[in-house]
């Protein structure tokens, strides 16, 4: 277990063996996000929206235009 203090400034320093478990590094956004039951669960945001390309793949349907596509046409 990894254990951290807080400083006045309200900063903290991640220890290296959480820092290289999630892989992050300098700049590297993280998120924390409060639970219910009083735990926070931090995140390492080290993908970007480009490493998302290609990982749906393209459905087998009829293409439709954007102009079909008009609000309460049936």
């Amino acid at each position: 277990m990894s254990e951290a203090t807080l400083t006045s400034k309200g900063q903290i320093t991640i220890p290296v063996d959480i820092r290289r478990a999630l892989s992050i590094s300098p700049k590297d956004r993280l998120t924390f996000t409060p639970m219910p039951d009083g735990t926070v669960v931090l995140r390492a945001k080290t993908k970007s929206l480009q490493t998302l390309k290609g990982m749906l793949k393209p459905t087998s349907g009829t293409a439709v235009s954007i102009s079909d596509m008009s609000m309460g046409s049936a």
